[in-house]
């Protein structure tokens, strides 16, 4: 896809021409299927992120609940302050800097305000093990499914500021920050871009329910309408009683192609994302630049 003519109808100005290619740079979504054994799913994300690195991935994407996803009591024995953290992000930091790489926790396990919460937060960690940039999770998955599944996050977590717009700077580029059930709001996406995301993360336990209808559907258009890449690590398989998740961890392009994708069992997707395909896309298709409602991209 090759930029066409800028919207004023007179050829590109230097300020307008597409920058320098910059080199790309691979990305891993991890897959996953954590349970209710915290120092099991630690190795699991461990041994993932490890490949990934070892496969060239220079950021990798670990899923919601990475470190348990179990009974709701044990949420709240796990949980831990942030940015200091506890021995989980403690152990987190180090597989960051063993590994060299950016590393987002896509869901880590926040002690709360009260001591019957939590907070879901995703949370990059660069490769010096530094905590670059925390963002609690604004919308909760409160339904009762037509398969029996119940679940009602708002009983033990507590949504996050609703004035949230985290973008943090990866070596893959400025990456906008979400989790899971976020991916219903497009406006969240709208303040990301505004914000300059040219990523966004997309760490989800999605249920197997919503996941075969409507995941490939609203990662697509997320990246459609935002047009950046979207990175989508995934929960994927039997957790514990009849919690299950869809998996298909995916990375997909600013034009809404997914261009890697892990379907079942643990495992990564990688890709190689270019953030000069931002930047054609939005030249060749201006919409985000024909915006009439709310504050335009920069």
């Amino acid at each position: 896809m090759t930029a066409t003519t800028p919207r004023n109808g007179q050829p590109p100005t230097a300020s307008e021409a597409i920058p320098k290619p910059a080199p790309p740079v691979r990305v891993a979504v991890v897959q996953m299927c954590s349970g209710p054994d915290l120092e099991r799913n630690l190795r699991v994300a461990e041994r993932l992120v490890s490949e990934a690195a070892s496969d060239g991935a220079r950021l990798v994407l670990l899923p919601e609940c990475f470190a348990l996803l179990g009974p709701e009591r044990l949420k709240l024995q796990v949980a831990e302050p942030l940015p200091e953290g506890g021995p989980i992000l403690d152990r987190c930091r180090r597989l960051a800097r063993e590994s060299g790489v950016d590393v987002v926790l896509g869901g880590f396990w926040e002690r709360g305000e009260r001591p019957d919460r939590v907070r879901n937060a995703c949370v990059h960690v660069d490769p010096t093990g530094t905590v670059r940039a925390v963002y609690r999770k604004i919308h909760l998955f409160d339904v009762d499914l037509p398969d029996g599944t119940r679940i009602a996050e708002s009983d033990t977590i507590e949504a996050g500021p609703p004035d949230q717009a985290i973008v943090t700077e990866t070596c893959a580029g400025p990456l906008g920050l979400s989790i899971c059930y976020d991916v219903r709001f497009p406006e969240l996406y709208r303040a990301l871009v505004d914000r300059g995301a040219r990523l966004l993360a997309v760490p989800a336990a999605f249920t197997l329910t919503t996941g075969k209808d409507h995941w490939h559907v609203l990662l697509r258009a997320r990246a459609i309408e935002s047009q950046c890449w979207v990175l989508a690590a995934a929960q994927g398989g039997r957790h514990f009683g009849d919690r299950v998740s869809y998996g298909h961890a995916l990375v997909c392009d600013p034009w809404g192609t997914v261009v890697a994708e892990h379907a079942d069992g643990d495992g990564y997707a990688i890709a190689r994302v270019d953030l000069t395909a931002v930047e054609r896309v939005r030249r060749a298709l201006p919409a985000l630049a024909h915006r009439r409602i709310g504050v335009a991209v920069r």
